[in-house]
């Protein structure tokens, strides 16, 4: 049964860019403020997040943009980086 609709999905795809379909999956995969606090240690969220940030910047023309995505995406997989502090409770200047 799935056959059948594979090719009416793939047309359907077709009527979008590489670009717009890449751009589509970096807003599916972004962290929305309102997801914030539950997601910004998820490892998961925040690769996909950068690597299809990534992946615009790649079709945009943007490699050293790309690279840097990609080594985030990287951080956040091999436990190199951690999550910042949240930014809506800011640090004192001063």
């Amino acid at each position: 049964m799935s056959q059948s609709t594979q090719p009416l999905k793939n047309s359907q795809l077709n009527e979008f860019t590489t670009l717009e379909l890449a751009q589509a999956l970096m807003e599916r995969l972004s962290i929305s403020p309102n997801d914030w606090h539950r997601l910004k240690s998820n490892r998961k969220a925040r690769a996909g997040e950068q690597a299809a940030a990534a992946l615009v910047f790649l079709l945009k023309e943007e490699p050293q943009e790309a690279l840097a995505r990609l080594e985030q995406a990287t951080g956040w997989l091999d436990h190199s980086i951690s999550a910042p502090p949240c930014p809506t409770h800011g640090t004192k200047m001063g």
